[in-house]
């Protein structure tokens, strides 16, 4: 990979490479991929940095060897090693960095249900002033923002891998109509759902793999 001068090593896997009965497991997983901003970048030591290295190495020879039984469990040791360097970090921020982690976490349980600003505010003892005050600070967007950024994010990637319709994809994520789905997407994103599918299933024909860059990270 090589991306805005930075080189390095990409993972994708599908969600059916894990253990879907570990339920805490996927949602830390989930909160460390979902999250935005400053936080989206997990910062290693030199210790992490060699563990996590090393994880890869091992992962990448039994990836080359199909050996798919120790590919699932090495590729959850990584994962797990990176959660715990997330959680190191949170435990190391200040009350602003740790309003805007909880407020994530929040949304992350919440988004599809609740999308107005006084819920996430009330659970954080704030009001919705200060809660927007404080994301507009660390994130640079408001709290309506952030909740309509990941509502897109979902759809992107419902969109790209599931196998549902628009109609069951809007459903889903709490829209009561396929029409006004449609038009929050266009809304946040230019285009229509039906356009961004076409658009994605012909980048992965040409690129041919499954990756778009509107929904990475």
């Amino acid at each position: 990979m090589n991306k805005a001068g930075k080189n390095g090593e990409l993972i994708s896997f599908k969600r059916s490479m894990l253990e879907e009965e570990d339920k805490e497991f996927l949602l830390d997983l989930f909160k460390i991929f979902n999250v935005q901003g400053e936080f989206s970048c997990l910062r290693l030591n030199e210790t992490s940095a060699t563990e996590l290295s090393g994880i890869f190495q091992l992962l990448d020879k039994e990836y080359t060897s199909n050996n798919i039984v120790m590919v699932r469990a090495l590729l959850k040791v990584f994962l797990l090693k990176l959660i715990q360097v997330k959680e190191h970090e949170f435990t190391t921020q200040d009350i602003h960095q740790k309003r805007v982690y909880e407020f994530l976490m929040l949304l992350e349980s919440n988004y599809q249900q609740v999308r107005n600003t006084d819920f996430y505010a009330g659970k954080l003892g704030i009001s919705s002033k200060r809660l927007n005050q404080i994301l507009k600070d660390k994130l640079n967007k408001t709290g309506m923002q952030l909740i309509h950024d990941r509502l897109i994010l979902e759809a992107k990637r419902s969109i790209i891998h599931s196998e549902n319709t628009i109609k069951e994809i809007a459903y889903e994520l709490g829209f009561s109509d396929r029409p006004y789905f449609s038009r929050f997407f266009k809304k946040q994103t230019g285009q229509t759902p039906e356009e961004f599918q076409k658009q994605a299933k012909t980048h992965i024909k040409i690129k041919f793999n499954t990756l778009v860059g509107d929904i990475e990270g």
